[in-house]
C-alpha cells in the first residue's frame, strides 16, 4: 500500500440525519482534543510554560481516557474497537489512558430479536424455522457489530454438516452504514494527525487507520470468518492443545455465520476450572506458548484473544497428562505476521530471554519499528539498565517493586522513547494487541505467572533452530569457498594457456611463476575459510550435540593442516 492509497479516503456513506450526527460527533470529540494537546504540549512550552504542561498532563489524561469511554460505549460501532486497540498501546500511550481504556467492552444492548429474525431470514433465504429445529431469542453475547444465538440445525442439514449443536451469529441491522460512517470519520482525523509533527514524525496516522479499516471491514465479512477458521484448524491439524469450531457453510453467508457449539469454560474463570479439576496456572503457560507458536512460527494469529474467545474444555478421554484443551473462537480478527518481520520478533524474542539489550535495540530495527536514522545508544542503556533490574521478575514479584523506581524509569524510558523517530510495519498493531491480551490471560489465570517462564525455554528452542539455520548457511559457503577454490587452477591454466599462444598481450618471463603464487595463495585463503567456517559450526551445534560438535571440529584439522602445509611448500 502506497501513501497515496493510505491517505485517499473512501467514498462517503449516504448521508441520512442520524449518519451526519455521527460523523460530525466524531470530529468534534477529536478535533477539540486536538486543539487541547496542541495548547498545552506545543503552545504553552514555547512561550516557557512547559511546567504547566507537565503539571496538569496526567490529569488531562484521564479526563481524555473517560470522555472517550463514554463517546464508544454511547455511540458502540468501531468505537469501541478504536477504545480497544488504544488500550494496547503501552509503548507509546500514558497508563492514565491505556488503564481508563483497558476494561472496555461491547457495552450495548441486544437488538430485538425480531430484527435479527428479519436480517437472517433474509440473508439464508428461508424462514428460520425451516432452517433450524430451534433457536433461543435470549442471546448468548451480544456485541457492537454482531450477536449471538444459541440454536440446534435440522435433522437433514445437521446429516449432511455433522454438526447438530450450533451457535447463530448475526450482524447488527446497519452496522454496514455505522462502520462506513467512523471510517470516514477516522481517515479525517488521520489526516489531520499528518500535520501535527508530534505525531508525523513517530508514526503515519493515515496507514494506521487504513490497516484498522482492512481488519474492520473483514470483521464483518462472516465468510472471511469462516475462512480463517478453519485456516486456523489447519495449522493447529493434530496438536492435542488446540480445537477450533467447524463452520455450517449451509447456513453461513456474508451476514450470517452458523458454527459449532463449543461453549466451555471461560479461560479466567478460575472457580469453574478448579470444580472440573484443572489447576489454572497449568493454563497459563499452555494458553502463551499456543500464541507464541502463532506469532513467532506460524505467522497467522488470533489477533482478538481476550477471555471471552477461548475456553478452557475438558476432555477425560485425552491421551497424555493433559485432560484438557484450549477452545479458540471469533475469528473475525485475524493477523498476519509477514517472514521478514516474523525473523525480527524472533531475534527480539530471543534478545529478551538473553537479557541483551543491544541485541534488543537491533531486533526493534530489524522489524522496521525503528527508522534508520535513529540514534539508539540511549535505549540501548535504557534496555540494559530495565534487564538488569526487572529481568526475569513475575507479575507478583514486580508488584514487591517500590513504585517510585516505577516511575523513575518511566519517565527516563519514556523521554528516550518519545525522542525516537519510528513507525509501526503493517499489522504491527493487532501484533501488540494479540501480545498485550496474552500477558493479560495469563496474570488472571496466576497472579504469580512468570512470562519468562514461558518465554525462555521458546527462546531456546529458537536458538537451537537459529543454530541449524547458522551451520547450513557455514556449510552451503564453504561449498561454495570450496567450489571456487577447485575451478580456480583450471581458470589460471586457461589464462597461461591464452597468454603462451599470443592471445593475451602480456609479455614477462617471471608469469609462471607468479601465477602459481596466486594459486598457492588463494588455495590457502579458502583453505583458511573452511578451517574457520567448519571450527564455527563445531563449537555452535557442540552445545547441544556433542557427536557431530566433535566431529565437525576434528574435521577441521583437514582444512587447518592444508594451509599449514601450503604455505611452507610454498616458502
Amino acid at each position: 500500500m502506497t501513501s497515496d492509497q493510505a491517505v485517499a479516503p473512501a467514498p462517503r456513506p449516504a448521508a441520512t440525519p442520524a449518519t451526519r450526527a455521527r460523523y460530525r460527533r466524531i470530529l468534534r470529540f477529536a478535533g477539540w482534543n486536538l486543539a487541547v494537546t496542541w495548547w498545552y504540549e506545543l503552545f504553552l512550552p514555547r512561550i516557557g510554560l512547559a511546567s504547566v504542561a507537565a503539571r496538569t498532563r496526567s490529569k488531562r489524561m484521564r479526563r481524555f481516557a473517560q470522555r472517550f469511554h463514554g463517546l464508544a460505549v454511547d455511540l458502540g460501532g468501531l468505537m469501541i474497537k478504536v477504545g480497544q486497540f488504544m488500550s494496547s498501546r503501552l509503548d507509546v500511550l500514558p497508563p492514565e489512558i491505556t488503564s481508563e481504556l483497558e476494561g472496555l467492552q461491547d457495552e450495548v444492548p441486544a437488538v430485538p430479536f425480531p430484527q435479527i429474525r428479519a436480517l437472517a431470514e433474509a440473508e439464508l433465504g428461508v424462514p428460520l424455522e425451516t432452517a433450524f429445529a430451534s433457536i433461543d431469542e435470549v442471546p448468548v453475547a451480544a456485541a457492537s457489530l454482531g450477536q449471538a444465538h444459541r440454536a440446534v440445525l435440522t435433522a437433514e442439514t445437521a446429516e449432511h454438516s455433522g454438526l447438530s449443536a450450533v451457535v447463530l451469529k448475526v450482524q447488527r441491522p446497519g452496522i454496514d452504514a455505522i462502520v462506513d460512517v467512523d471510517l470516514a470519520a477516522l481517515r479525517r482525523v488521520g489526516r489531520w494527525l499528518t500535520h501535527v509533527r508530534l505525531v508525523s514524525d513517530r508514526v503515519d496516522a493515515p496507514a494506521l487507520v487504513e490497516e484498522f479499516a482492512t481488519t474492520s471491514l473483514q470483521e464483518i465479512d462472516y465468510l472471511h470468518e469462516g475462512a480463517n477458521s478453519e485456516r486456523f484448524a489447519e495449522e493447529f491439524a493434530g496438536d492435542p492443545r488446540v480445537a477450533v469450531p467447524a463452520v455450517a457453510w449451509e447456513r453461513t453467508t456474508r451476514r450470517v455465520l452458523t458454527l459449532e457449539d463449543v461453549t466451555a469454560i471461560k479461560i479466567t474463570d478460575a472457580e469453574s476450572l478448579r470444580a472440573a479439576g484443572i489447576d489454572p496456572a497449568e493454563v497459563a503457560p499452555v494458553f502463551a506458548e499456543v500464541m507464541f507458536d502463532q506469532l513467532f512460527t506460524n505467522g497467522f494469529f488470533h489477533a482478538d484473544p481476550h477471555p471471552g474467545n477461548i475456553f478452557v474444555t475438558p476432555d477425560p478421554d485425552a491421551a497424555g497428562e493433559r485432560p484438557w484443551h484450549l477452545t479458540f473462537v471469533d475469528f473475525g480478527m485475524m493477523g498476519e505476521v509477514p517472514p521478514g518481520t516474523r525473523k525480527g520478533l524472533r531475534k527480539l524474542l530471543i534478545a529478551a530471554a538473553s537479557r541483551d539489550g543491544k541485541g534488543l535495540v537491533d531486533a526493534i530495527q530489524d522489524v522496521g519499528v525503528l527508522l534508520p536514522t535513529a540514534d539508539t545508544a540511549q535505549l540501548e542503556r535504557a534496555m540494559t539498565h530495565l534487564f538488569g533490574r526487572f529481568g526475569g521478575m513475575g507479575f507478583a514479584e514486580l508488584r514487591e517493586v517500590d513504585p517510585r523506581e516505577f516511575r523513575e524509569f518511566a519517565v527516563e524510558f519514556g523521554d528516550v522513547v518519545r525522542s525516537l523517530p519510528f513507525q509501526l510495519p503493517e499489522n504491527f498493531l493487532l501484533i501488540i494487541r494479540a501480545m498485550s491480551l496474552t500477558s493479560g490471560v495469563c496474570s488472571a489465570l496466576d497472579p504469580a505467572f512468570n512470562l519468562w517462564d514461558s518465554v525462555e525455554p521458546y527462546a531456546q528452542q529458537l536458538i537451537r533452530d537459529e543454530r541449524g539455520n547458522v551451520v547450513q548457511d557455514v556449510a552451503q559457503q564453504a561449498l561454495e569457498i570450496a567450489g571456487i577454490a577447485w575451478r580456480l587452477p583450471k581458470r589460471l591454466d586457461s589464462l597461461v594457456t591464452r597468454v603462451e599462444e599470443g592471445d593475451v598481450a602480456v609479455s614477462t618471463p617471471r608469469l609462471e611463476q607468479r601465477v602459481g603464487r596466486v594459486e598457492r595463495a588463494v588455495r590457502r585463503l579458502a583453505a583458511a575459510v573452511v578451517f574457520g567456517g567448519v571450527v564455527i559450526a563445531g563449537a555452535i551445534v557442540h552445545t547441544t550435540d556433542a557427536v557431530l560438535g566433535t566431529v565437525l571440529l576434528v574435521a577441521s584439522l583437514i582444512p587447518l593442516a592444508f594451509t599449514v602445509f601450503t604455505g611452507r611448500r610454498g616458502n
